[in-house]
């Protein structure tokens, strides 16, 4: 066992993040009364940024135990605890529930009035291929989908970080044999049930568009700014409590490879998607793209091109900024930004469609669920070890070097 106190604070700082996430909340939810088709696409952009930086922790924590991976065990419950956060999300997609009419023209395809247009309404001709994904598209399948989501999400949170839990105070390797056995069989279901929901909450924003890499996009996504948050943390965890002075450069190193490696992964499944839909240009898959690389929302779709994937990916190149904690903690907030830019290039053509614009419910959702989370995950760590403390690998992964 290491010597390490179990987690005991900054209450100031989970009481402050609890407290702007309630007023981002409140503010939200005054705005669907107040304008509710805007606030509702903010709200929508919030969740799905937060969700998926969840989902991505439990798929995280699941494949570095298939692989039996040793150098992140001393990463690993800050994951564990980031994952296990979905619990609250099983509530903050209630807003979503609610509003699926103000979201999704297939609740109600008959009467849609595509937002900032001059009553563009679908045709005729467009009902009827509607009306042929009515099976998938209906509010009782979809309602049944989230509950299948979540159920899984939580589940396979739980029972993982419960073990985990376990073993800090009764040490049994059996604990360990037990999360390598039940990780490999979780990950089809984690990571259909994430492309799903992708589809869901994102691709049937606008219904009669698809793609088979959707999922993966917003997977790719989120795994980077999964990434940057544990980076983040760590640097900053480095209180008697914390766990950052037990991590190494051989450790930030490891997290700058699998940022990098995100940030290029992103870029070839953003490309793929493009690329096959621009050579193919059918009409009911050219459009979705037409509007973002034509006109106004040029410019966004270029600074992605830029942003999210030119500027990180030679900056990463680094090997000695990969070891600097305080560079590193730099690069992850900037790529959260920048993945912020990408959800809002995914969800707000969708309510805008003439031009990018800005609407504050984008803001106080996004600080709403974000503060709700952070202080979420900060309440389920009180009076926990943040280290698997009696993991039979912990030494092992703090003596890790780099080969």
């Amino acid at each position: 066992m290491i010597a390490v106190d179990r987690f005991d604070g900054p209450s100031k700082v989970m009481l402050g993040a609890g407290a702007v996430g309630v007023l981002g909340l409140l503010a939200t939810f005054a705005g669907l009364f107040l304008d509710p088709q805007a606030s509702a696409y903010g709200y929508l952009f919030g969740f799905c940024y937060w969700l998926g930086i969840a989902v991505a922790s439990i798929i995280m924590v699941a494949i570095f135990h298939t692989a039996k991976v040793k150098w992140i065990i001393v990463l690993r419950r800050t994951m564990e605890t980031m994952g296990a956060s979905v619990v609250f999300f099983a509530v903050l997609i209630i807003p979503i529930l609610l509003t699926v009419k103000q979201l999704f023209p297939w609740v109600d395809a008959e009467n849609w009035v595509f937002p900032g247009t001059d009553g563009v309404k679908y045709t005729p001709v467009e009902l009827h291929h509607l009306h042929h994904k009515h099976p998938y598209l209906n509010l009782t399948f979809f309602y049944i989908r989230q509950a299948i989501y979540f159920f899984t999400w939580i589940f396979v949170s739980w029972r993982l970080r419960s073990w985990s839990l376990q073993q800090d105070t009764t040490g049994e390797l059996e604990l360990t044999a037990k999360k390598r056995r039940f990780a490999p069989g979780t990950l089809p279901f984690l990571a259909l049930t994430m492309t799903f929901a992708a589809f869901d909450w994102l691709m049937t924003l606008t219904p009669l568009w698809f793609s088979t890499i959707f999922g993966v996009y917003y997977f790719a996504g989120s795994f980077l700014a999964a990434f940057c948050i544990v980076t983040i943390v760590t640097v900053n965890a480095q209180d008697k409590d914390g766990y950052g002075s037990l991590v190494t450069a051989a450790h930030y190193h490891n997290l700058g490879k699998l940022m990098f490696a995100f940030t290029a992964f992103w870029a070839y499944i953003a490309f793929s998607q493009f690329f096959l839909i621009w050579i193919a240009n059918l009409p009911e898959e050219a459009g979705w793209y037409k509007l973002r690389i034509e006109g106004p929302w040029l410019p966004v779709s270029l600074s992605l091109l830029v942003g999210h994937f030119l500027l990180p990916f030679f900056t990463l190149l680094s090997r000695k900024l990969k070891q600097r904690p305080q560079a590193m903690a730099v690069a992850g907030v900037y790529l959260l930004v920048i993945h912020a830019v990408d959800m809002y290039w995914l969800i707000w053509p969708a309510f805008s469609p003439r031009a990018p614009s800005f609407h504050w419910s984008i803001l106080t959702a996004f600080v709403g669920v974000g503060g709700t989370a952070v202080a979420g995950a900060f309440w389920l760590s009180k009076g926990r070890y943040t280290v698997p403390v009696k993991d039979p690998y912990i030494s092992e992964s703090l003596r890790y070097v780099q080969p």
